[in-house]
């Protein structure tokens, strides 16, 4: 028996369900498969790709189904928010809905559909307690060591600790912060990262480090999001804060990150490449300029801005005293070499797909020309064009027979929804993640994806997956997104290529698609030695 909510999608014509799915993506379900652009093909389709959390909160999305209500159930509905039948469709149309509201509790309660829970920042405790396993591999024993060199005895107590995505950053720089952390007594170890992901990341990866290194029972505390920090309680322990939340917060509070400053002996910053973006250098400064003493660890994969801004990758150098500490290992040119061959990464397998189709214009070429990464208009363009698409969605075919976890990297966030989308017609598992997606979906797609099953699953997304995104057994990648940005790159690269002694493979397969009139990468070995220029 079919409930309210799925009556809905049969209601939809086609035009409606062309404005919910992309006309775009309907064009070419349309071109592969006509059966599955009828109504009922595509009324299926979008059912299947917007969940209820996610049609019911966007509200276009949940405008297009409001107005498809037949009268009585618009009366009944408007009936039970409103308390008045009158011009029932405007009434429930102007609603707001707000996520955690009564009336979106009467919503999805009208239409027999479980309330999703709100996403308030407040699902993982703001402090807890930590009771020790957490061992390093020989080349991230040695980076330890050379970190501990250079903050305790250096003196600018600044370093930067470069390492290959997948070479495990994190869990060495959590040796480096418990000792830290043990050596002084009060005192907080501050965690700055940009995106939730990485905060969470950061939180969870401490719990797990100090119950095995700590000598105290200490705290975790977590700044980002819709969370709150009470100063005055952060007195010893490790304090996880979002960059953009610690610059909000220092705004209005002057003295926030002056009595943080106090307390502080060691700053850790996550994807440190970020560094000279002035927002994040007045956070940084002042937590650890204020005190001689206060370390700075930076980390990165990536120890530079961009590949052709040398004035920009010396003022993030100069940020840490042109300290770094990178991976040596006997033997080994290029420590990703190493790595491949031990097993601590996958071998990547690089995969060019070229694609000729789109001409620019002189304008574009110099908008091009003038820009550190391709212009957001030369994206949309991209992210529409039919034979483009259609040579992704038939590789993504073909990767689907011979790997379980995809990532897809998509030109746009509309780019993202259209291959989900086409990839649903054709009976595969997609779906689709973007900055807009709401956090509880997000995890639950990013869970899902992560599953330990057997089924092929592939995870279209934009801008979110890029960091913070660990999903070891993903075996294949492919890069729809166009960038002249060698930090962007890799990034991506790093998402597809953990090996089997981190829980991944022994190979990886990396597709990227080559707009041969656009600028690109190829080779992941390239970016681990790009910038060693501006760092000696």
């Amino acid at each position: 028996m079919t409930s309210k909510y799925d009556n809905l999608f049969a209601r939809l014509d086609e035009e409606d369900l062309a404005e919910l799915l992309g006309r775009s993506a309907v064009r070419l379900v349309r071109t592969l498969d006509d059966d599955a652009a009828s109504a009922r093909g595509l009324s299926q389709l979008a059912s299947e790709l917007y969940p209820p959390s996610v049609m019911l909160r966007n509200k276009e999305r949940r405008n297009l189904l409001l107005e498809s209500l037949p009268k009585e159930d618009a009366e009944a509905l408007a009936l039970r928010i409103c308390g008045s039948l009158e011009d029932p469709w405007r009434r429930i149309i102007n609603r707001a809905f707000r996520p955690g509201s009564s009336d979106e509790q009467t919503l999805f309660q009208f239409f027999d559909l479980q309330v999703p829970l709100n996403d308030t920042g407040d699902s993982a405790p703001f402090r807890i307690e930590v009771d020790t396993q957490y061992g390093l591999f020989p080349h991230q024993r040695r980076a330890v060591k050379d970190l501990i060199r250079y903050l305790s005895g250096d003196p600018s107590h600044r370093v930067m600790l470069h390492m290959p995505t997948g070479a495990g950053k994190t869990r060495t720089a959590m040796h480096a912060a418990s000792t830290t952390l043990r050596a002084v007594e009060p005192s907080i170890v501050i965690w700055l990262a940009f995106s939730e992901e990485l905060c969470e990341q950061a939180a969870e990866e401490f719990e797990r480090a100090w119950g095995n290194l700590g000598n105290r029972p200490t705290s975790i505390y977590r700044f980002w999001g819709g969370r709150r920090l009470d100063i005055d309680d952060v007195q010893d322990g490790f304090l996880v804060m979002g960059l953009q939340k610690a610059f909000s917060r220092s705004t209005s509070d002057v003295q926030f990150l002056a009595k943080l400053a106090d307390r502080a002996t060691l700053v850790v910053l996550d994807e440190a490449h970020q560094a000279v973006a002035p927002t994040y250098r007045h956070v940084i400064d002042r937590l650890v300029d204020r005190h001689e003493a206060t370390q700075l660890l930076g980390l990165s994969a990536t120890p530079g801005r961009t590949w052709n801004d040398p004035e920009k990758d010396a003022e993030l150098s100069a940020i840490f005293a042109r300290n770094k500490v990178t991976l040596c290992v006997d033997g080994y040119e290029n420590p990703v070499d190493y790595l491949i061959d031990e097993g601590y990464l996958a071998q990547p397998h690089f995969e060019s797909l070229e694609h000729a189709g789109i001409e620019l214009s002189l304008k574009e070429i110099e908008q091009l020309n003038g820009h550190l990464d391709i212009p957001a208009a030369l994206l949309d363009r991209l992210a529409t064009d039919e034979k483009r698409n259609l040579l992704i969605i038939d590789r993504l075919e073909q990767l689907a027979k011979n790997h379980k976890r995809i990532i897809v990297f998509a030109a746009t966030v509309q780019h993202a929804y259209l291959l989900a989308t086409v990839l649903q017609s054709r009976d595969l598992d997609a779906s689709a993640i973007t900055g807009t997606t709401d956090s509880a979906e997000r995890h639950r797609l990013i869970q899902r994806f992560k599953a330990a099953d057997e089924d092929t699953r592939i995870l279209c997304n934009y801008g979110v997956l890029t960091t913070g995104f660990d999903a070891p057994a993903t075996s294949a990648a492919l890069i729809a997104r166009p960038t002249s940005s060698l930090v962007l790159y890799s990034q991506m690269v790093g998402r597809a290529i953990r090996g089997r002694l981190a829980g991944g493979n022994d190979e990886a397969h990396i597709v990227t698609v080559v707009d041969t009139n656009l600028p690109g990468f190829g080779q992941i070995q390239d970016t681990f030695t790009n910038w060693e220029d501006v760092w000696t």
